[in-house]
Order: C-alpha cells, then structure tokens, then sequence
C-alpha cells in the first residue's frame, strides 16, 4: 500500500516518449510551425492532423470547425447554379516569376510582387491577388490529392492561394477575417504527356535545386495560363485552409479538368526530402490532410446540365466556363435575329413534352436538388479527371482515361 506507485507497459512507454521528447538537445520550433501530416518520432514529438486542434488554442478550428477542407465531392450532391458568373484571371499579359521552394512540407512557388496576378467573378464577391501555388502529392500514383471525386483520388493536386486584396493588405490578415481568402484547386494524373506549366517547374534542372527542407531556386518566365485546361467547368463551396490554424475563410473552386505529369517528373518529386540534407531522408510526398466532413454544406456547379459544353464569352483567354475574347481587328460574329425566339421556342416544347423533372431544370432555380451521373465528355476537349459511367449502373465506376462532366440523372 505504501509501496512506490508501478506503471503498466503502455504508460510507461508513453512516459518514456514524453521524456525523451523533452531531453532532445535542438532550437525548439516556433509554435505556428509545430505540426507536420505524418504522426512519427524523430527525437521530438510533432503533432499530425488528429493533433492540430489539440496542442495550440489558436488551432481550434482543426479540431472543433463545421467547415473544414479538404472533401470529398460526390457529385450527386452539386447543385447547377446559373447565376454563377465566369471566373476572370489576370496576369497582366507578362510572365510570371518567383521562387521555388522546399518548406519541408510543400513544394512552393512563391510568386514576386510584379506582375500581379488576380482571380475575381465565379463565387468570388472581390479581387483575389495570387499569394503562392502549393503542389501535393502521394506516396504513389492515384493517391495523393487533398480533395476527391466520388470517394476518387489523384496523383496530385496543385493549389492557387489567393487573399482579397480589397480587403486585406496580405495574406496573414485575410486568413483571419471573413472572404479572406480564394484556393483554385487542380488535380493531376500522371500520364504520357506534361502540362507546360508544371513541366518547367518539374524539369530536371530545377527540381534538383530543391531536394532538401529550406532549399529555393529563383525561376522565372513562367505563363500560368498554360497551367489552366484549354476547357473546364469548376465546382465550389466553403471551407477552411487544409493546414493548421484551419480558418474556415477559404472559398474553394474546384477545377473539373485534369492536368497531366510524366511518371518521371512524379518521381522526381517522391525524391524530395522533408528534412535537411543533415538529418535522415524522409519523403515529402503524402502531404494533405485527411478528409473532413462535408455535413450541410452546398457543392455548386457552373455547368449547365442541359448544355454542359456551352462557352460563355467576354474573357481573357479559352476556358471552359469562361468568356472569351474577341480577336483584335476580327469582324462582329453574325447575329441571327431569331436565335432568341427559336431558343425560346424550343425550350418551351421540351418543357411541355418531358414532364415535370425536366420542366424544373428548365426553370434556372439554383437550389434545384439535381441527381448528376458521369458520363465520357468528347475526345476533342483533351485530358481530364478519370471517372465514368456504366450505363447500367446508378453509381459511379472507375473507367480511365474518360473525364466527367454533369448531367441531369436521378434523384438520390
């Protein structure tokens, strides 16, 4: 009874643990930078995704939000949404240029202050100036990307972090206040041929400048148009930064085409360490956080289900979803002046002959409950996410190399 008090096994070596965490001789990490995606032990304790919301009072989001990212979409859950403008990107007309950098747990570029590119319209309220573009990726293929399609993941996905820079003066302050932030999101597959963005990025030459945790390569020359799919459509909703301290400030655009990436430019970045060249070599891929719960959160759409591969007009360049400009010095397109009355002619007919579901997709109303399926878009819009249809089947099935686009289905 008034013996010394023994510890079982597992508190023991937990004790054990904790105090060999607290005898590691080393400059301890400031408190915004103590997290890592990986839950492992190397001489000091660094708290993975189950723990962000737990070691710091500032990180509580991480633990107790209701709008955390990243999700998982199911596209039966999205909603056409009609009133959605076109997203606008401006670079300016100049090339970009910046550094690339290892920061032990992304590859980054981080963008120099000129020329200033912005991103505005699509469910963006304000002007979103671009901060920095974050790249993830997986241990192996087809396993690597934040968010998912219909439980799906990919190999990659590159993200655009933008702050509102009409209501913020940086990045800092607009993580904290509400439309602080826009992430465009871009998955990849790895494939035969490279997007020409992320080949420049990914060559040879300037993926081996960064091979370790705090190593920057300056680079320069960069047309971020070419990162963006010749077509596409996007898929929005709120949610949170994926890191730690998870403010739920973050409205998120998904892009529903692909980029592609050489089997050897994926390998070459599963070569990065997170660790510096003095400590043992430790993978970066495998750097997203888990999925969160998506709960009561709406998932909106800019395809129209009845017309999926219209073009708006009015844009800087070609994308899907976006207008387009005219060609300089280019003469007027005819304008046919019973276009509108036969488009509505017809539109009347097809609600009055298909029943009621179809007379409710006709009528634009946003909050719609839409049953969407997948389905192969045509071969001539290029590379694209990876998922298709059985036709015999009201779920979704895995069928590369198809690309997925919305139409109207059943109701689930």
């Amino acid at each position: 009874m008034g013996g010394p008090a023994r510890l079982s096994p597992p508190r023991a070596l937990l004790l054990g643990a904790a105090l060999g965490a607290a005898a590691h001789i080393g400059p301890a990490p400031a408190p915004e930078d103590w997290w890592t995606y990986k839950d492992n032990l190397q001489g000091s304790f660094v708290p993975g995704p189950p723990f962000w919301g737990l070691v710091n009072a500032a990180w509580s989001l991480c633990a107790v939000g209701k709008r955390q990212s990243p999700v998982d979409v199911e596209l039966k859950r999205v909603l056409y949404d009609p009133f959605l403008p076109p997203l606008r990107l401006s670079t300016g007309g100049e090339k970009l240029q910046g550094t690339l950098y290892n920061t032990g747990r992304h590859v980054s570029f981080l963008p120099a202050p000129r020329p200033v590119v912005n991103v505005s319209g699509g469910p963006l309220l304000y002007s979103h100036r671009l901060s920095e573009l974050r790249l993830l990726f997986g241990a192996r293929d087809g396993a690597g990307s934040e968010h998912q399609i219909n439980h799906e993941s990919f190999s990659a996905e590159v993200q655009l972090i933008h702050f509102n820079q009409e209501l913020y003066g940086n990045l800092s302050a607009a993580s904290r206040g509400p439309n602080g932030l826009a992430v465009l999101a871009l998955f990849v597959n790895v494939a035969a041929n490279s997007n020409p963005f992320l080949s420049r990025l990914l060559n040879r030459d300037t993926i081996t400048r960064i091979s370790y945790k705090n190593d920057a390569y300056f680079v320069q020359d960069l047309s971020l148009e070419q990162l963006f799919p010749e077509s596409f459509g996007f898929i929005t909703y709120q949610g949170s930064l994926s890191t730690p301290p998870c403010s739920e400030t973050v409205t998120w655009i998904l892009i529903d085409r692909a980029l592609n990436v050489t089997s050897l430019q994926m390998h070459s970045l599963r070569l990065l360490s997170q660790n510096p060249p003095s400590q043992i070599f430790q993978s970066l891929s495998g750097n997203g956080r888990p999925l969160q719960p998506l709960a009561h959160r709406a998932l909106r759409g800019n395809r129209d289900p009845r017309h999926p591969e219209r073009r708006c007009r009015g844009s800087n360049y070609r994308l899907h979803g976006m207008p387009q400009t005219q060609e300089p010095g280019a003469p007027p397109p005819p304008v046919d002046p019973n276009a509108r009355a036969r488009e509505g002619a017809e539109n009347y007919k097809s609600q009055e002959t298909a029943g009621p579901k179809r007379r409710e997709l006709a009528s634009h109303r946003p909050r719609s409950l839409l049953g969407f399926v997948v389905q192969p878009s045509p071969p001539t819009l290029g590379s694209a996410l990876g998922l298709g249809h059985s036709p015999g089947d009201s779920g979704v099935q895995v069928s590369r190399p198809k690309t997925w686009h919305f139409e109207p289905g059943r109701p689930r």
